[in-house]
């Protein structure tokens, strides 16, 4: 287990919670690909509009047993009953609207004429023109690639994914190194 106190540098805000810095170390601008990993990343990503990022990173695993390890498939095949039910789990966010738009992206992933990881990643920018930000506040927030895939998975229908969500998803799979320049993961 990571722990903050290891005396490695790292980005300012995986430095507040041992649950932090492990994802940091370990996930976070990782390159990650397959449907039901890219489809996670997304519901998460969209489930933490508004949220920080810690809450949902603990109750990961109540979100992947609440929706069937998200699975596009199975999570397609939710109705009422299921809303319903993922309203009364306490272990997950609880927001109506979120858990719907998971429900509705699903059933746009298993309609995609590609796959959802080949999708999105057709949105990733070249790494070699971006410079390293030398401090978190000078990390940008979205970009003209995470507004492009924002536009797109919202002409497919799409929800809960504008590109500030966009971007923490490019972040967070690997399309972009955020890692500040003087963290230990920066390449």
């Amino acid at each position: 287990m990571t722990s903050v106190g290891d005396g490695r540098k790292r980005c300012d805000w995986a430095t507040t919670a041992d649950d932090y810095a492990e994802y940091h170390d370990t996930e976070w601008g990782v390159p990650l690909y397959g449907e039901m990993a890219m489809f996670e990343r997304l519901s998460l990503e969209s489930f933490q509009s508004g949220l920080s990022w810690l809450v949902i990173l603990r109750k990961r695993e109540a979100f992947r047993e609440s929706f069937a390890g998200f699975d596009p498939g199975l999570v397609a095949d939710f109705d009422d009953f299921d809303v319903e039910r993922l309203l009364e789990t306490t272990g997950i966010v609880r927001n109506r609207a979120k858990i719907n738009a998971v429900i509705n992206n699903a059933r746009k992933v298993v309609r995609l004429d590609v796959p959802l990881d080949e999708l999105l990643w057709s949105f990733a920018p070249e790494s070699a023109n971006r410079p390293r930000a030398e401090k978190v506040e000078d990390v940008p927030s979205t970009s003209e690639e995470s507004k492009a895939m924002a536009k797109e998975l919202k002409r497919r229908g799409f929800s809960f994914v504008g590109p500030t969500t966009c971007y923490a998803l490019m972040q967070a799979t690997g399309m972009v190194d955020d890692h500040i320049a003087s963290c230990w993961r920066a390449t």
